[in-house]
């Protein structure tokens, strides 16, 4: 009998509790049809979707209307040129492989190539292109003091940026690379420079380039490639880089035009990283000029400089070394701010 009587008990505690639901539920019912407010079940608060933010379009750094475009080199078929020309081509897009430590022909230079400095052979747009080389050497330069031509102003790469030995004028190679440069830049009239040569201008910053800041720029954008010691990534044949090194013994030097931090920053914003173009810029402005300084404030090969700038009015803000003809510092010459530098320089002038 007892567990019948215990069955009947636990039977009779259920129909209650299902009644005491019912009437609950019935309750809620009568409440919500009789327009009572009800609390919200949970005090969560509701989640409203948000708009996605918007992302700034890139601008690009110039239009490419009227941009001076590079001959085809399909257009030298028959040309009795045409094999002077390509030598050259390929020597300016393998320096290293001919005229490098190891190189085919001699050993002068530090294993870049010149078309690290000029892309695509020296046909990019803003990426320091041969366009206007044609148009405008001879010349006289403010660096030397004296008018150069276009062997003159090779030998100078050689010397700075491929920290090197010059070629001699009348062999082979200098003949070749002088006649690609001629040929790039034989629809240009004398005098003139086309759209899009030379390096883009970055706009002035109000502080100083860091080059503490820099080189988190630097870790996140250009390691991945240059590495993160900054020596460049090399071919596996001994003859060059896949990607270069941007200082140490293997670099530019001092003398190079990329030891400016105005050039350098004008180059990685147009060029750099892989895959950026005056078009479609990767880098702000900041972040340019700050990854110049950091990489230029590391050390590299020297050269003696005493021969240039026989004026020394006429140096650039940027060039890191003294004597100058204002008094600002050696510091400022070389990191900034260079506003103050640009004016002085402007009211000397007047």
């Amino acid at each position: 009998m007892q567990p019948f009587v215990k069955l009947i008990t636990l039977l009779v505690a259920l129909l209650g509790l299902a009644t005491a639901l019912v009437g609950v539920v019935g309750f809620v019912v009568f409440l919500s049809f009789s327009g009572v407010q009800l609390p919200p079940l949970s005090s969560s608060p509701v989640s409203v979707a948000q708009a996605a933010a918007e992302i700034p379009a890139v601008k690009a750094l110039m239009e490419p209307e009227g941009m001076w475009i590079a001959p085809d080199l399909s257009t030298l078929d028959g040309d009795p040129e045409a094999e002077k020309i390509k030598y050259g081509r390929d020597l300016i897009a393998n320096t290293a492989e001919y005229l490098g430590p190891n190189g085919k022909v001699r050993a002068i230079s530090n294993g870049l190539n010149c078309q690290n400095c000029h892309l695509q052979a020296g046909t990019a747009p803003l990426g320091n292109n041969y366009g206007a080389v044609a148009s405008t050497y001879p010349k006289v330069r403010a660096r030397s003091g004296q008018s150069e031509d276009i062997p003159k102003r090779i030998n100078d790469c050689f010397e700075r940026s491929l920290n090197g030995k010059p070629l001699a004028r009348d062999s082979k190679e200098m003949i070749a690379m002088v006649a690609y440069m001629e040929w790039l830049g034989k629809e240009v009239p004398k005098g003139e420079k086309p759209k899009g040569v030379g390096i883009y201008e970055v706009p002035l910053l109000d502080r100083a380039a860091d080059p503490l800041k820099g080189k988190l720029v630097y870790d996140n954008q250009c390691a991945s490639c240059h590495q993160a010691d900054g020596q460049g990534m090399p071919r596996q044949d001994g003859l060059g880089y896949i990607y270069p090194p941007l200082w140490g013994e293997h670099s530019y030097n001092q003398g190079a035009g990329l030891f400016r931090l105005s050039r350098f920053a004008g180059y990685v914003k147009a060029n750099m990283p892989l895959g950026a173009t005056y078009q479609n810029p990767m880098l702000t402005d900041e972040e340019a000029w700050d990854v110049a300084a950091y990489v230029n404030s590391l050390e590299r090969p020297s050269k003696d400089l005493a021969g240039d700038w026989p004026d020394i009015s006429k140096k650039p803000m940027d060039h890191p070394f003294g004597p100058f003809s204002d008094d600002f510092t050696e510091e400022q010459h070389k990191f900034g701010p260079f506003k103050p530098i640009q004016e002085a320089k402007q009211k000397a002038s007047k």
